[in-house]
């Protein structure tokens, strides 16, 4: 009887070279994983960007050269005006 028990052992022996593929629901069960972890990075506060305000020269020079434009092609207005047109065109690239 002994003999018989052997012989059952061996035939249900593991192959020598093992598998290391895993299996679909192994599969599965990562893919949710990875899923959870990107649901949680989403989920953390994202920095507020600090806005870079143009300097008093930058301005200046700005309003000079809309000045410049103004006289050129003779068209009214004044400084202050000027000034302003140049705090626009900052404020629309930022």
């Amino acid at each position: 009887m002994a003999a018989k028990k052997i012989a059952k052992k061996t035939t249900t022996a593991v192959p020598a070279v093992a598998d290391d593929t895993p299996k679909p629901a192994a599969k599965k069960a990562a893919a949710k994983k990875a899923v959870v972890r990107t649901k949680k990075v989403a989920v953390e506060p994202v920095a507020k960007k600090t806005v870079a305000r143009p300097s008093l020269d930058d301005l200046a020079r700005a309003a000079y050269l809309n000045y410049r434009r103004r006289v050129e092609q003779s068209l009214p207005g004044d400084s202050h005006g000027d000034w302003l047109e140049a705090e626009r065109q900052f404020s629309g690239q930022v």
